[in-house]
C-alpha cells in the first residue's frame, strides 16, 4: 500500500465540516472588515523567498522546497504567503491604487519541517495583509480581526502576546547592546544561538532550548531601546486594542528576526498546542516591499494555520458536527430506479442535499445506512407514494409529486 508522504495529511470527509467552519467564517469576517480575496501561485521564484526570508534563515537553510524547471530556473513551493502577496502588490501596480490595499488569502504552504502535532510539511493558512498605510490603528485592526474570528468560532482558551521591535532608527543601537551582552555571556552561545545570531541577533530569542531561553531572560530587551516614534506607535496600538476590548500580554522577548519587520509583532497561542506553537503570528513589515525592489511601503498582517485551529476547536469541543450534512436519503428498489433518479434530480434542483443507494442494498439495509450517515430525512419510494421518516416524528405519507414541496416546508 502506498501512503501519503511523511509530513502531509489527508483531510477526510468527516473532518471537512470543521475546515469549512473555519474558512467560511474567516472569509465572511475578512470581507466585513473590508479585505478582498487574492490568490497567488503555490510556485514562486526561489529568489523571492531567499530575499524576503534571509539566506541564513531556517526557511532558506532547512525548510524550503526548491527545484529547477526544464529551463533551468530555480523555483520554490511557497513557505508563507506574505512575500508572494507583496510581489503581486508590486508587480500588478496595486501600490498605485487607493491605499491601504487590504487582502486575504486561503491556501497551502510548504516547509520541510519536523512533522508533529499541528505541524506539517504541507499545511494550510489563513492570511491577512494590509499594505500601504503606517497607521497603528491598522495594526490593532488586523489583531482585532483574528480575535473576532476566534470569538465567532467559539474558541476561548488562548492568549495574545504583543511586542514592538523598533525600526531602522532605534534597532541598530539595540543590536549593538545585545551583541555586547552575548559576547559577555559565552555560556549562552550554543550552536543554535550562534546560527540564529548570524542571521539576525534578534533571532536568538527564538531558540528552543529552555535552559538558554531562561538565561536570555537577563539579556537587554528591544522595548528598552525604542525611539520616541516607535514607542508612540506601540502605545497607540495598545490604546486601540484596549478600546476594542482585546486582552494581551506584553512579551519583551517576542521578536521577528528579519530586517524588514518593524514595530508591532504579535502571536496568538492556544492551550491545545501549548506555549511553543502559535495558532496565529503576525506583525508590521514596513521594509518588505523595498526588499523586493519597490518604493517604501508600510504593511501589516498575519498568518494562521488551519490545522492548528482545527485542533483548538476539537480540544474545546466546538468543532462542527457532520450530522445533518445530508438532507434526504432516498430509499427505492431496483424496479423504481428511474423514478428515484428523477426524484433525486428534483430534490437537488430544489436546493436539498440528496443521495440514494448505489451498492445494491435491500430496503432495510438502505434505511440503516441512511440512519448511520445521519440523513435528516429518509424517504421510502413506493410507486407514486413516498413515506417520509424524520427523527422524533411519526412517519407521514405524501404523494411523490408533492415530495419536494413537503420537504421544503
Amino acid at each position: 500500500m502506498i501512503s501519503a508522504p511523511r509530513g502531509t495529511h489527508d483531510v477526510l470527509p468527516d473532518e471537512q465540516p470543521a475546515w469549512a467552519q473555519i474558512v467560511d467564517t474567516f472569509r465572511e469576517l475578512a470581507e466585513r472588515y473590508g479585505y478582498r480575496p487574492i490568490t497567488t501561485p503555490t510556485i514562486e521564484h526561489t529568489e523571492l523567498i531567499e530575499r524576503t526570508s534571509g539566506q541564513g534563515s531556517d526557511i532558506v537553510q532547512k525548510e524550503i522546497y526548491t527545484f529547477e524547471d526544464r529551463s533551468g530556473r530555480s523555483l520554490a513551493l511557497r513557505p508563507e504567503a506574505t512575500a508572494p502577496v507583496a510581489r503581486a502588490y508590486l508587480e500588478h501596480g496595486l501600490h498605485r491604487q487607493p491605499q491601504p490595499v487590504k487582502t486575504y488569502l486561503v491556501g497551502p504552504m510548504f516547509r520541510y519541517d519536523r512533522p508533529q502535532r499541528g505541524r506539517y510539511r504541507e499545511f494550510w493558512q489563513l492570511n491577512v495583509e494590509a499594505m500601504g498605510a503606517a497607521d497603528p490603528a491598522l495594526d490593532a485592526e488586523v489583531i482585532r480581526l483574528y480575535h473576532n474570528l476566534l470569538d465567532r468560532l467559539g474558541i476561548q482558551h488562548y492568549w495574545l502576546e504583543l511586542n514592538s521591535i523598533g525600526d531602522r532608527q532605534c534597532r541598530p543601537g539595540y543590536i549593538e547592546e545585545l551583541n555586547r551582552w552575548l559576547d559577555a555571556h559565552p555560556d549562552v552561545l550554543t550552536p543554535e544561538v550562534v546560527q540564529k545570531r548570524e542571521t539576525s541577533p534578534l533571532r536568538v530569542f527564538d531558540v528552543k532550548d529552555e535552559r538558554v531561553r531562561a538565561q536570555l531572560a537577563d539579556a537587554p530587551k528591544i522595548g528598552e531601546s525604542l525611539c520616541a516614534e516607535c514607542r508612540q506607535h506601540f502605545d497607540d496600538v495598545r490604546h486601540y486594542l484596549d478600546a476594542y476590548g482585546v486582552a494581551y500580554r506584553v512579551e519583551p522577548t517576542l521578536v521577528r528576526g528579519l530586517d524588514y519587520y518593524t514595530r508591532t509583532a504579535f502571536e496568538v497561542l492556544g492551550e491545545a498546542l501549548g506555549a511553543n506553537d502559535s495558532i496565529c503570528g503576525g506583525g508590521r513589515y514596513d521594509y518588505l516591499i523595498e526588499e523586493i525592489g519597490g518604493p517604501p511601503t508600510p504593511g501589516v498582517g498575519w498568518a494562521a494555520g488551519i490545522e492548528r485551529l482545527v485542533i483548538q476547536l476539537q480540544e474545546e469541543g466546538r468543532a462542527a458536527d457532520r450530522d445533518g450534512s445530508l438532507d434526504v436519503f432516498l430509499v427505492a428498489g431496483e424496479s423504481e430506479r428511474v423514478e428515484a433518479l428523477q426524484t433525486l434530480s428534483e430534490l437537488r434542483a430544489a436546493g436539498l442535499a440528496a443521495d440514494a443507494d448505489y451498492a445494491g442494498r435491500s430496503q432495510n439495509a438502505q434505511i440503516k445506512h441512511a440512519n448511520r450517515i445521519g440523513s435528516r430525512y429518509v424517504v421510502i419510494l413506493s410507486g407514486q407514494e413516498a413515506t417520509v421518516r424524520e427523527r422524533g416524528r411519526e412517519d407521514r405519507e405524501v404523494a411523490r409529486a408533492d415530495l419536494v414541496s413537503e420537504l421544503r416546508k
